[in-house]
C-alpha cells in the first residue's frame, strides 16, 4: 500500500513536514532493503508501485538493482536492513545498496 496516493514530497509544505531524506543507491545487483523511522515517511516518486516499493506510515520495504530511490521522512531513523540477492546482509556483501541519510535538507 502506498501512502498519500503516490504523490511526490516536493512541495514546500511537505519539505517542512518531512525535512529529512533517505537515498537508496543500487549497485547493479538485485538487492532488498527495508527501513523504518520514528515519524512519517513518503517516497519521492510519481509511482512507488512501479518501483516495487511498499511504503506505509513509517516503514519502507523494496528492492533495487540500479538507480536511485529517495524518501522524505520526519523524526529519526529507527532501523535499516539491507541484503543482496543471496540474502547476505549489508556488512557481509559489497553488492547491497548504499543508504544515505540526510537530516534537515530542502529540495531547492
Amino acid at each position: 500500500m502506498t501512502r498519500t496516493n503516490g504523490k511526490t514530497a516536493s512541495s514546500e509544505s511537505n519539505t517542512e513536514q518531512l525535512p529529512n531524506r533517505i537515498t537508496v543507491v543500487g549497485r547493479g545487483v538485485p538487492s532488498n532493503f527495508e527501513f523504518s523511522v520514528a515519524g512519517d515517511i513518503e517516497m519521492m516518486s510519481e509511482d512507488p508501485v512501479e518501483e516495487a516499493t511498499v511504503v506505509t506510515k513509517n516503514a519502507v520495504e523494496g528492492s533495487i538493482e540500479v538507480g536511485v530511490q529517495r524518501f522524505r521522512f520526519s523524526g529519526e531513523l529507527a532501523n535499516i536492513h539491507v541484503a543482496d540477492w543471496n540474502g547476505m546482509e549489508g556488512g557481509e556483501s559489497p553488492s547491497t545498496p548504499t543508504i544515505h541519510v540526510d537530516y534537515g535538507v530542502s529540495d531547492r
